[in-house]
């Protein structure tokens, strides 16, 4: 994928596939839009695939964030007002797709998100270590890289080249950038008066083996909270379990009714 510059952007991981659903990932906090690699291939056959890049210097905050990624998805739904569009955000973009659905709740007809980051503020020691990093040099972030992934990921069940993917797209980012959206996640907040405009499916899939977040306990309270959410755990899974060669995102869907127009059963316990 290029490298991207000046602004956000969808970059098209496939062919164009325009008489398709609209589907929109929102990435973590790499911002490269490149981590969906592993389930592309297949949702491909099913979607017209956009990935949010963000640039590695970008300091925008969640407001203007969210007004840019919306302007993206209208522009994208010039002249096919009526497309479905599917919403699928991981760890900061899950928050990202929440600010984004909540400017035009009609706008998604379903929301996907995978070990959403929506409660940094409520967990004392994230949010410490997420002020420490403040005081590390630029210098830091591309050399500690490598002794991080293993938080970001369960690498036994990643490809090499995924983890090297990963792994880039980690140093990809400077340690400014990287301040800036910790401060963002200490200050996501959405209440629950909010989260009840969201009518429409949501799926929230909860990785176990989350060594960065705690990511079950986030998607039982987002559960609890939506008004037609239900919930996948994924018992061996780490944080980015997007990566993971046995994690395919269609299959879910497929598995769990996302895709048909049946009505959607809410399920407030795990599946």
């Amino acid at each position: 994928m290029p490298e991207v510059k000046s602004h956000p952007c969808f970059l098209t991981p496939g062919s164009l596939n325009p008489a398709k659903p609209l589907f929109v990932f929102l990435p973590g906090m790499d911002g490269t839009g490149e981590l969906l690699r592993s389930q592309t291939q297949d949702l491909v056959t099913a979607f017209d695939v956009r990935c949010l890049a963000i640039p590695a210097d970008d300091l925008t905050n969640w407001d203007d964030l969210s007004h840019q990624v919306l302007s993206l998805v209208e522009a994208e739904l010039k002249g096919q007002p009526s497309r479905s569009v599917y919403l699928c955000g991981e760890s900061f973009g899950g928050c990202l797709a929440l600010k984004v659905a909540l400017l035009a709740p009609d706008r998604f007809d379903r929301i996907i998100l995978s070990n959403p980051a929506t409660s940094l503020s409520h967990h004392s020691w994230l949010l410490w270590g997420a002020q420490w990093v403040n005081w590390l040099p630029d210098w830091f972030y591309e050399v500690s890289a490598l002794g991080f992934l293993p938080f970001l990921a369960s690498l036994e069940r990643t490809t090499p080249s995924d983890r090297r993917a990963l792994l880039k797209a980690m140093q990809s980012v400077p340690g400014k950038t990287v301040n800036w959206r910790w401060s963002m996640l200490r200050e996501f907040e959405i209440d629950e008066q909010q989260l009840k405009r969201l009518t429409q499916p949501i799926l929230i899939l909860a990785s176990t083996a989350d060594r960065l977040w705690p990511s079950l306990a986030e998607a039982k309270q987002l559960v609890n909270a939506l008004p037609n959410a239900k919930m996948v755990v994924l018992p061996d899974s780490g944080h980015a379990c997007l990566l993971e060669t046995e994690v395919n995102l269609l299959e879910i869907l497929k598995e769990q009714d996302f895709l048909s127009n049946s009505k959607f059963k809410i399920q407030n316990s795990n599946v």
